[in-house]
């Protein structure tokens, strides 16, 4: 074996010291000096450089208050676990029906994506530990005292109006009753007609009606024809449409007489006076129409 091969190279391990950090800060400014000593003959002070020598660590008397920061935490911590605590005395319906139930008279979205009816328990339980165990109850009785609220607004209320509107009820009354007495007594004659005398007459119109031909044609409007009236002497025809405009026809010509323009909206009905035709003069009303909208135009034969 040769002299190089006896040679072994030992490497020398780092020495670990564990111990405290402000004894060796201590010992290191013990070795330095005093801040008030002078570094060298020239009189330059120790405390120009011991910024440099304590690594830069600078020491202020400013103290940080974080008492009430650390209240607050704590307090945000404590009230955590007294929410979790009421949440874990608080019973909770197993159904799942009756659990989205309770979330949707709590405002709540019935279904998360991807809960289940455990979670969904998990999470109606955490809202009335932060709400109240009664907060379905409070929101019942919410609804309960809006829904009366929009009855007593629904209700009927009366009023007492003005004479003129007495007046007025009383003509329609004495106009419409004697009438509806006649419909109703006409509608029971026929009601007590046997069945086979009802069914001749029937079958009487529905002769009548199948020999009727067509005896003229014409365009009434562009819009469609709502209404249509012939006048008390059959001489002309009364047309009301969608488009706002009433016409007169003549018979049998079926000619244009007249167009009466006065609506803005579709027109329901156009009827004639009684003794439209019979009045000598033509400024005497002969027409009266309706539209959608509430309004009602007389006309006379003027034109």
């Amino acid at each position: 074996m040769s002299d190089d091969e006896d040679v072994i190279y030992v490497r020398k391990q780092k020495t670990l010291h564990y111990g405290s950090l402000e004894e060796q800060e201590r010992s290191r400014l013990a070795t330095v000096g005093p801040p008030g000593a002078d570094s060298d003959g020239e009189g330059t002070s120790s405390s120009v450089v011991q910024p440099a020598e304590t690594g830069h660590v600078n020491i202020s008397d400013e103290y940080m208050e974080l008492e009430e920061e650390m209240n607050r935490d704590r307090q945000a911590l404590l009230e955590e676990f007294e929410r979790r605590k009421r949440a874990r005395q608080i019973n909770v319906s197993t159904d799942d029906g009756e659990v989205k139930k309770n979330l949707r008279q709590l405002g709540e979205p019935i279904c998360l994506f991807g809960e289940g009816p455990a979670d969904r328990r998990s999470r109606l339980r955490d809202m009335l530990a932060k709400l109240g165990e009664d907060a379905i109850k409070k929101k019942q009785e919410e609804e309960e005292e809006r829904i009366q609220q929009e009855k007593d607004q629904e209700s009927t209320w009366y009023h007492e109006g003005p004479d003129s509107l007495r007046i007025s009820r009383s003509w329609i009354a004495s106009y419409s009753l004697p009438r509806a007495k006649n419909r109703l007594e006409e509608a029971r004659r026929e009601q007590n007609q046997p069945e086979a005398t009802r069914t001749a007459h029937r079958q009487e119109l529905q002769k009548n009606l199948q020999a009727m031909s067509i005896f003229c044609s014409q365009i009434g409007d562009t819009r469609p024809i709502s209404y249509c009236q012939f006048s008390p002497d059959s001489k002309m025809l009364a047309t009301a449409s969608w488009s706002g405009l009433c016409k007169l026809w003549n018979i049998p010509n079926c000619d244009l007489v007249r167009t009466l323009q006065g609506h803005n909206c579709n027109i329901g009905a156009i009827v004639w006076h009684p003794h439209a035709m019979k009045s000598e003069s033509e400024r005497v009303c002969a027409l009266a129409s309706c539209a959608v909208d509430g309004s009602v135009k007389l006309w006379n034969m003027e034109r």
